[in-house]
């Protein structure tokens, strides 16, 4: 191994423990996720957060689905810290779940622990038996506005 004396931290411990396992969302562990204050609460500013790394499973085949996660949000007094969101995020490669159920479970995840002014979540979701799909979800209200 490449690092072998590498030590796993508590975090990523919690992302990790249902290897080998699958498991559904509603047990995804939302404590993952950790947060650092907003120092302009009256500035507002635009964050947008990215990858291209996400999956989860079919919940009928049982085969990876591919996405890229877009999180774009204005923070009120908290920001998520990025170490804990890639964990939470990471997280899901053992859930069997809907594209759409995934989506809001990220967003009421997100809009408990920040309480933002808005958050969108976006996933493209790669081609799957000659489809492929873009679920959004945002607080408040529609994607819209």
């Amino acid at each position: 191994m490449i690092y072998a004396d590498r030590k796993s931290s508590s975090l990523e411990k919690k992302a990790q423990k249902f290897i080998g396992k699958t498991y559904t969302v509603d047990q995804i562990d939302a404590s993952i996720l950790q947060t650092f204050e907003y120092e302009y609460p009256s500035q507002e500013l635009v964050i947008e957060l990215s990858t291209d790394e996400f999956t989860c499973i079919c919940p009928f085949s049982g085969l990876p689905d591919f996405a890229q996660i877009t999180i774009e949000y204005v923070p009120s007094r908290r920001c998520v810290e990025l170490k804990s969101l890639k964990y939470y995020l990471y997280s899901y490669r053992q859930v069997k779940s809907f594209n759409e159920h995934v989506i809001n479970k990220i967003l009421q995840d997100l809009v408990k622990l920040l309480s933002p002014r808005r958050v969108k979540i976006t996933g493209l979701f790669s081609v799957r038996g000659g489809m492929k799909s873009k679920v959004e979800v945002s607080f408040p209200g529609s994607p819209q506005g």
